[in-house]
């Protein structure tokens, strides 16, 4: 398979199968996938603009119920360095991110199980009161699955409460590899593949800007994670004419230190050229997907 295959594909808007996936990962030289990769992206934006966006990364507790084998960041309820992240907290690290010429705030954190609905809520609107221009790009498919749950709502009644007290987009967290056996063993306690999908076909409808992710390197196999690839596509697919559904894919290698899955398996880090091949794959497999991101 070469790279002008891959094009005329693109160019005939016929999307890759997961046979012709894993031929083209496993075989094409990494040169030849880039190649074909940048095609597309030329294709879909001007070709010398780069975009990124600048935001901040706060946490809003690390107590969490899930305890992931490859996370190293959530604690116990009574763990001495357990925490809730304060109003004047948030003040601090808000002005910091409008000081740096930022306007969004990625919330994030563990899946707290004293918070609900209402917590959130609450949140959300003294942030977006105090900061009227913030854009909050918060929770994720876990917490929403998580929280519909709790209390006894549908994925689109949790969505649209979060939006009305300042929600603005939905990050597409929690994703690891959308493989239930994978889930099974790393992140049981999260929500199942269909759930993740599930709560994204929701927060289209309202029309939301989404992202996508995965978490790669561990037990999953090249397989799994092109299908990962093409639930996302699919998902994408789906979402009505004038939503704008996922506006990124952004995909990270698993960081192992001090996590309970290190000292469980034998596992090689992702290497630079790895890396560089499942982004490539990324781009191509996913040309409904305006980015890509590096993370």
């Amino acid at each position: 398979m070469t790279s002008q295959y891959i094009i005329n594909k693109y160019n005939n808007k016929v999307y890759i199968s997961l046979k012709e996936g894993l031929d083209i990962y496993k075989n094409m030289p990494l040169t030849d996938l880039m190649f074909a990769a940048n095609e597309i992206r030329e294709s879909l934006h001007n070709k010398k603009i780069v975009t990124w966006q600048i935001d901040r990364n706060v946490n809003i507790s690390n107590i969490c119920f899930v305890q992931c084998e490859f996370c190293n960041f959530c604690r116990k309820k009574d763990s001495e360095d357990a925490y809730t992240t304060s109003i004047e907290e948030y003040r601090v690290k808000i002005k910091e991110l409008f000081e740096l010429g930022g306007d969004q705030l990625l919330l994030q954190g563990g899946m707290n199980p004293t918070f609900g609905l209402n917590f959130y809520v609450a949140l959300f609107k003294t942030l977006k009161q105090e900061f009227p221009k913030l854009k909050l790009h918060a929770l994720g498919p876990p917490e929403v699955a998580y929280l519909a749950k709790k209390e006894k709502l549908t994925y689109l009644q949790v969505l649209k409460t979060l939006v009305n007290a300042g929600l603005d987009s939905l990050p597409g967290a929690g994703a690891e590899i959308l493989n239930n056996r994978v889930r099974t063993k790393l992140s049981k306690g999260k929500c199942s593949v269909e759930e993740w999908l599930n709560v994204m076909r929701a927060a289209h409808k309202l029309g939301l800007y989404t992202s996508a992710t995965m978490m790669f390197g561990h037990i999953e196999t090249i397989e799994e994670r092109l299908q990962h690839l093409i639930y996302i596509r699919d998902v994408q697919s789906e979402k009505p004419k004038n939503a704008p559904g996922f506006n990124a894919f952004i995909p990270w290698p698993v960081q192992l230190q001090d996590t309970k899955l290190q000292n469980k398996i034998s596992i090689q880090n992702v290497t630079g050229s790895e890396y560089l091949r499942l982004l490539a794959i990324s781009r191509i497999m996913l040309p409904n997907i305006p980015n890509i991101q590096a993370s």
